[in-house]
């Protein structure tokens, strides 16, 4: 693999924490991970070839490594979200949040800014605060904000030079900085100035700024300008105090997390605590394998392939806490969830997890680090908040069950059981299946469909004409439509099945292998679904495998065996059809569709064609056609 090449740059690498990047040829950034010792956890890369799909998908891009040396373990955590949220790299766990919430854009970057409410953060030079949660608190602050310092809301150029204010001044929301004579630039930009403490919340400065500004307006003897900031200064010390008796312990400031990890991806929900009340609930969720991203597929948990924890005793990856390769755990997604959504937000006092972490110390640094304030980060075990733990992950399986719906998730469960029961290194994504269709060996047709992650794809379905004996067997056929599907595919250079089903028993399944062997493609797993006893028979049990009456298996497996089974019986009767309108005609040199309708228009039948004269046949089809037709029947007699 690639990676190999990177062997004498790996072991030259640091002991120390840090972040390292994954790139592929073109340079792209395709995996980032943090490390305790960055030459420990990239060397454990190089033992992970072969260990499954998903892993050695991520180890044959990569064409560079990258490192970046940190203090400290927090700081490679918090260098290794910003790098996932700036690059997006495709095997790295990524979250999609359910809601967009609002913040407030101070537009510092024009003469005289503007309060807006904006859905996302963008360059440019504005200031923006939030996002805030709920999303009405964000027209509250712009409210507040109005009414306190009279920052304009119109979208108006402010020159200065306007006759006279609009309603906005008169309603006492806007200090008019369109008049020049009201408000002056200086006045306006105090202004900006206060709204911009009181949004980031320096409530404390700016009730500083406020009472040396009252008094300075008293003393100077502008009385009504004092009225006004002593109002506003009233305002802001009301909700300094406000915002202390909500921060308290007392109250219940906390983020309650549930979390569901299935086949089909991930459903995590966050509950918002405020004053001891959940005020919003927000969803997140992981999508499972993207194909035209290229994304690995998770076999064993339908998930993205992320970072894992390593073996040390044998070098190598294991997916879970179990040591069972294969599977990202659910503490992984968990994490990942901790970093992105809080990355835009300030978190509680509290958060509550359903399940540990591994990186929990450092993650609660980094948080703390963020509020301003210690931050911890609990898994509770009893009383009443872990039953709001189990309330939080009751609704992210109803989520999970809806935002991916129960079909699509039992056919994923349907794909896990086969890959069990049969041994398979991972998901039968692709699953192509084959039947025969014939009567006493005449007109013998195969069909082969394709069911893509428990759906039947239509537009991949093909059909196949036996060219073997003219009375060919069952077993004779399959051995003949397998060998030349697979040869094609290898032409191709696939797409290759996960798992091959044949519509039969041990023989066909015998004649499949051995056509698959002839070209080189034994390696492939292929099965037989025997008829009435719907038994599962594969080449290395001697025992079929036998399946519930109502599992997802078998009755994903019955439904892709039914449907060759149709396109085969379909194709067959056609073909039948196709046999039965066929004329002796068509056998004649020169004959086609046009002339052999011409020719049994004008004579009738077959019989009135062997009959007519040359001249009666010159008249219809030309000399030249005429005189085979009559070579044709003279050959016959």
């Amino acid at each position: 693999m690639p990676i190999e090449d990177l062997k004498e740059q790996i072991a030259r690498l640091p002991e120390q924490p840090g972040v390292y990047l994954w790139r592929n040829a073109a340079g792209e950034t395709i995996y980032v991970g943090k490390a305790r010792a960055l030459r420990d956890r990239v060397r454990s890369y190089l033992a992970a070839a072969g260990l499954s799909p998903r892993h050695d998908a991520l180890l044959q891009e990569i064409a560079a490594v990258e490192v970046i040396v940190t203090d400290s373990v927090m700081e490679a955590l918090a260098l290794e979200n910003n790098l996932i949220k700036q690059r997006r790299p495709k095997y790295n766990i990524l979250l999609r949040d359910d809601k967009s919430y609002p913040y407030l854009q101070l537009t510092t970057s024009e003469a005289f800014p503007r309060l807006q409410v904006a859905r996302r953060v963008e360059k440019g030079g504005d200031f923006f605060a939030g996002p805030f949660l709920p999303a009405k608190l964000a027209r509250r602050s712009m409210a507040l904000a109005h009414r306190l310092f009279g920052i304009r809301s119109c979208n108006e150029v402010i020159t200065g030079g306007r006759g006279r204010p609009c309603l906005e001044y008169d309603i006492k929301r806007c200090i008019a900085p369109c008049v020049r004579e009201i408000c002056t630039p200086e006045q306006y930009g105090a202004a900006v100035a206060n709204t911009r403490l009181l949004l980031e919340g320096r409530n404390d400065e700016l009730i500083a700024t406020l009472r040396d500004r009252m008094a300075a307006a008293a003393g100077a003897e502008r009385f009504e300008e004092a009225a006004q900031l002593r109002d506003a200064l009233r305002t802001v010390q009301i909700l300094r105090d406000r915002q202390q008796k909500v921060a308290t312990a007392q109250l219940g400031d906390r983020d309650v997390i549930g979390l569901k990890v299935g086949p089909s991806g991930g459903a995590i929900q966050v509950f918002a605590m405020r004053g001891g009340r959940v005020v919003e609930r927000v969803e997140l969720a992981t999508e499972p394998f993207d194909s035209a991203q290229g994304r690995p597929f998770d076999s064993a948990q339908g998930r993205p392939f992320d970072e894992a924890p390593f073996d040390d005793t044998q070098g190598r990856p294991c997916d879970d806490a179990h040591g069972r390769p294969g599977a990202a755990p659910d503490a992984d997604v968990l994490q990942a969830a901790l970093q992105q959504f809080y990355e835009l937000r300030v978190p509680p006092a509290e958060i509550h997890l359903p399940l540990g972490i591994e990186e929990a110390e450092a993650i609660e640094t980094w948080l703390s680090s963020r509020a301003g304030r210690r931050v911890r980060i609990v898994v509770p075990q009893r009383g009443d908040k872990r039953a709001l733990v189990e309330l939080a992950t009751r609704n992210a399986e109803l989520s999970y069950r809806t935002r991916f719906n129960e079909a699509t998730a039992a056919h994923f469960d349907a794909l896990e059981t086969l890959r069990g029961v049969l041994g398979l290194a991972a998901l039968p994504r692709r699953i192509e299946c084959f039947d025969i269709s014939t009567i006493q060996g005449s007109e013998t047709v195969a069909s082969m469909v394709v069911c893509e992650d428990g759906r039947m794809k239509k537009g991949e379905y093909r059909k196949y004409r036996v060219r073997g004996s003219p009375l060919p067997d069952d077993f004779s056929a399959m051995r003949e439509v397998v060998r030349r599907r697979y040869q094609k595919v290898m032409a191709e250079g696939g797409p290759f099945p996960d798992l091959i089903l044949i519509d039969g028993g041990k023989g066909q399944l015998s004649a499949a292998y051995d056509a698959l062997e002839r070209i080189g493609l034994g390696t492939l797993v292929a099965a037989g679904i025997a008829k009435k006893e719907e038994l599962l028979v594969t080449r290395d049990s001697p025992e079929p495998i036998v399946f519930a009456d109502h599992d997802p298996a078998l009755l994903l497996v019955q439904r892709i065996r039914d449907e060759a089974h149709r396109f085969a019986v379909t194709f067959h009767r056609k073909a039948r059809t196709m046999r039965d309108l066929r004329s002796e005609l068509d056998a004649v040199p020169g004959i086609g569709p046009r002339r052999r309708r011409a020719l049994l228009t004008a004579f009738g039948s077959v019989a009135g064609v062997r009959r007519a004269t040359r001249e009666e046949l010159d008249a219809v089809v030309g000399p030249k056609t005429a005189a085979a037709v009559i070579d044709y029947f003279a050959k016959s007699l």
